[in-house]
């Protein structure tokens, strides 16, 4: 990996219309196409929208909706990791929808506390993140984490990040849908951290290391 441009997409899904989250899934897709990105993460739930007032969450919708954004990836050449629901023994359960530019079908997961992107591979490796040891192989290229938590919530999770990529010698890119998304580098330094909005926050590895940058979408 000499060369690799990634980005998160700092959304906050308010409504359950998967329809409407799609387009605007897209927004984001071309957006980071132009910049030339190579991967995209978006918040939990961004497709599906937030849990129900009596904390259910939304029914995972027909993988038919989301075939747009499958051609966007083929299209922009962009490998995306959005949020869903998934349903497991019966259970309702937050999930990942992953699309790639070399998989003719979206790929579902769950959740788990974190997902890693392997060199050379288009499939995901979830992650438990308070493992002892947490399955992370050698040609893990990133660890991504979607999510949507308050400030307060987001600041006790810092530190755990930061730890975790200097333990693991891993970047670690978190897309969160109230603000604060951000890059860690494999040494544990924040390379770039978002406030509020709606943006793109990417980063761009090179022969000198990391660089990030703050996208504000429009």
């Amino acid at each position: 990996m000499s060369h690799w441009n990634i980005a998160a997409a700092q959304y906050r899904p308010k409504h359950h219309c998967v329809d409407a989250h799609v387009a605007h899934h897209l927004r984001f897709i071309y957006a980071a196409a132009r910049h030339h990105c190579n991967l995209l993460l978006f918040p939990e739930l961004s497709l599906t929208g937030p849990a129900q007032p009596n904390a259910a969450l939304p029914a995972p919708p027909d993988t038919r909706l989301l075939t747009p954004l499958l051609e966007a990836a083929h299209s922009c050449n962009l490998s995306v990791i959005a949020g869903i629901t998934v349903e497991d023994k019966g259970l309702r359960r937050r999930g990942l929808a992953y699309f790639t530019p070399d998989n003719p079908q979206v790929m579902i997961y769950p959740h788990g506390t974190g997902a890693c992107v392997e060199s050379g591979k288009s499939s995901l490796t979830i992650v438990d993140l308070h493992a002892d040891q947490p399955n992370i192989t050698p040609d893990a290229a990133l660890f991504t984490h979607n999510m949507a938590v308050n400030e307060c919530d987001w600041f006790c999770s810092l530190d755990q990040f930061q730890q975790f990529a200097h333990r693991y010698a891993i970047p670690v890119l978190v897309a969160n849908g109230d603000g604060g998304s951000a890059l860690w580098d494999a040494g544990g330094q924040l390379i770039v951290r978002a406030d509020g909005g709606e943006l793109l926050l990417t980063g761009r590895f090179a022969d000198q290391g990391w660089q990030g940058e703050i996208i504000p979408l429009r």
